[in-house]
């Protein structure tokens, strides 16, 4: 693994939700989904009953993460892209988990669970240093700078 997937992994381990997209029907979708990283690759598990995962399976998607609105100074997003397969968990990987919803849009929560096979892998970080503080606020200046690593 690359330092870049290492630090992914790393990151996308500090949260447990974030989306995955592809496409349905030539139309693109973006759906929630629970995920943990064993052996470097992502494993998700999503409600049966919305169907995403049909669209997903054996398809190429994109499964990303991020720290947006936890208020850290250091903000982050990954995304893991690859081949994604309805797999089978370990009683290990069901257990990572942790706890399944209850309801999911009114109905019980049917879990179904898919492993990403990454074959990119970017981490973005969006630094936002101090504010430096002036006697107006709207002299204040605020730098931002967005790195991206593929």
């Amino acid at each position: 693994m690359s330092t870049d997937e290492i630090r992914a992994i790393e990151l996308l381990n500090r949260v447990s939700y974030g989306r995955v997209a592809t496409s349905m029907r030539a139309m693109p979708f973006v759906a929630p989904a629970r995920h943990v990283v064993v052996d470097g690759r992502v494993l998700l598990r999503m409600h049966e009953g919305l169907g995403y995962h049909r669209a997903c399976n054996g398809s190429v998607v994109a499964y990303g993460a991020d720290n947006f609105g936890s208020g850290a100074e250091h903000i982050w997003s990954v995304q893991f892209s690859g081949t994604a397969r309805v797999v089978e968990p370990t009683g290990e990987e069901r257990a990572a988990f942790g706890p399944e919803p209850e309801l999911v849009d009114g109905e019980p929560f049917v879990p179904v669970y898919m492993r990403i096979e990454p074959q990119f892998v970017t981490v973005h970080a969006l630094d936002y240093p101090s504010e430096t503080r002036s006697p107006r606020p709207a002299a204040r200046s605020v730098r931002r700078h967005l790195h991206h690593v593929a």
